[in-house]
């Protein structure tokens, strides 16, 4: 899957613009991205919405145990990658038909954080049971909402384009092709939302995530972790 937005939407977050300010590496705009994408991938469904984002997926080489599937209810789009082991108690949870799948799940778990307030963020990814990685995109509000599971199993990535759009994949050479060195794992157990405006352990959401730089002959420009001793230490 692949979600690409630019900065009237996601603020690029400072240590990736750093990451590839200190090591340049060749990168490509967000639209040849998408376009290489959508060619690698047979059978592709990619929606834009607007210039300022654009969405994509494909179950070319999909895992039987990852899925990636595609929703939009209300204007909010969702790409997910991933099964969760607790879906049924979540429907009965949120009043949803037998039939609704995780996309549809995730979307009302985002409208009741929307909707509901107060209603913590952590909430809405902490009583998910399961392997996955997602994507929601309200375009009612502009706002953007990423999650990880703590296992960290459902891969993804995120990086900056030659033109600044952020970008999210599942494949980190994909991103890599058009990020360069402005690219790092997505922390599992965490979330970003653009309405926080940063990231969090959804876990230890008064914990902060500490991102560091990454040696140059890694591929990412730095890695995100949550704070704790071990990772203090680290930093120093």
């Amino acid at each position: 899957m692949l979600g690409v937005f630019s900065i009237e939407i996601v603020t690029p977050p400072e240590e990736l613009v750093a990451a590839g300010d200190r090591s340049p590496s060749p990168r490509t705009t967000a639209l040849a991205l998408m376009k290489r994408y959508i060619n690698s991938n047979p059978s592709s469904v990619s929606i834009r919405i607007g210039d300022q984002v654009h969405l994509a997926y494909s179950r070319h080489n999909e895992s039987l145990l990852q899925p990636r599937s595609f929703g939009v209810k209300d204007d909010i789009f969702c790409l997910f990658e991933g099964m969760l082991d607790n879906l049924g108690s979540l429907r009965q949870q949120y009043g949803l038909a037998k039939c609704a799948d995780e996309v549809m799940l995730v979307i009302e778990a985002y409208k009741a954080l929307r909707d509901r307030a107060p209603y913590p963020p952590s909430h809405v990814v902490g009583h998910l049971t399961g392997n996955f990685a997602f994507l929601v995109f309200d375009k009612s509000t502009s706002t953007l909402f990423v999650a990880s599971d703590q296992s960290g199993r459902v891969p993804l990535y995120w990086g900056i384009t030659a033109d600044g759009f952020v970008a999210f994949s599942d494949d980190a050479e994909m991103l890599k092709s058009a990020c360069g060195k402005s690219i790092a794992s997505f922390p599992q157990g965490c979330f970003f939302s653009t309405t926080v405006g940063e990231i969090r352990s959804y876990e230890n959401p008064k914990n902060k995530i500490i991102a560091i730089p990454a040696p140059d002959e890694q591929i990412w420009g730095a890695t995100f972790k949550v704070e704790g001793p071990a990772v203090v230490l680290a930093r120093e």
